[in-house]
């Protein structure tokens, strides 16, 4: 997004000095834990989810290598949500000081890590615009369209062929919607020549009229970053 300094580098690289690996299935926050950790995602797929009354869940984030979990450590006592590793996973763990200090000592860095917040609080109001007012096909397309162009930032060779990494009740637990309801959705997005399922892959075919269908924003581009300060 913005090239970074050897100093910023270096202010990022301590807050991964210490590696926490996370297997496929497992939790590394439960909601209304206790705890003043967060964490960059080093390597891996996660995702945050919330339990609802009824015992259903809804996933709320998807995460990616990069990304920073459990944040609202730096306002509430107790965990909001639920991380869950959905493959194998590698964290680092850092505690509230080690932000103190890049908020203190490097103010852009600072500044990045609020646009960030931004751009993820932006994504979440487009999920709960779609969520109440877009068709259950508009729901499951956007996801599919948000799960490629992420793992595009990590990985800028990727085309238009992508592991999904995704089961249907998990996509459904993103969307509202059940797995009977996500299947159905699929084959007639199939069946339209939007995209194409094969051994675990998804490929879009005519990712255009994908993304009409799906009135999708990608968060991550557009951005205005003139307002930046300079580095110290």
């Amino acid at each position: 997004m913005v090239p970074l300094t050897a100093r910023e580098h270096a202010a990022l690289d301590r807050l991964e000095e210490r590696e926490r690996p996370l297997r496929r299935g497992g939790a590394l926050v439960r909601e209304k834990d206790i705890g003043g950790e967060m964490f960059v995602l080093r390597e891996g797929t996660m995702m945050s989810s919330v339990l609802l009354d009824d015992g259903s869940r809804q996933i709320l984030r998807f995460l990616f290598p990069g990304d920073l979990l459990g944040m609202s450590s730096l306002a509430y006592g107790e965990a909001p949500e639920t991380l869950t590793a959905l493959t194998d996973c590698m964290v680092a763990p850092f505690d509230r000081a080690a932000i103190a200090n890049v908020v203190a000592e490097h103010p852009r860095l600072a500044a990045l890590i609020m646009v960030y917040n931004q751009i993820e609080r932006a994504a979440l109001t487009d999920r709960l615009a779609a969520l109440g007012r877009t068709s259950a096909k508009a729901r499951v397309a956007s996801i599919l369209l948000e799960m490629r162009n992420r793992q595009r930032m990590v990985d800028p060779q990727l085309g238009s062929s992508f592991a999904l990494r995704l089961t249907q009740e998990e996509i459904g637990d993103a969307t509202g919607l059940t797995a009977v309801h996500v299947n159905r959705m699929l084959r007639q997005l199939e069946e339209e020549g939007l995209i194409a399922r094969e051994a675990g892959r998804m490929t879009f075919i005519n990712e255009r009229g994908l993304a009409r269908e799906a009135n999708y924003i990608d968060r991550y581009v557009g951005l205005d970053l003139s307002w930046l300060p300079p580095a110290q």
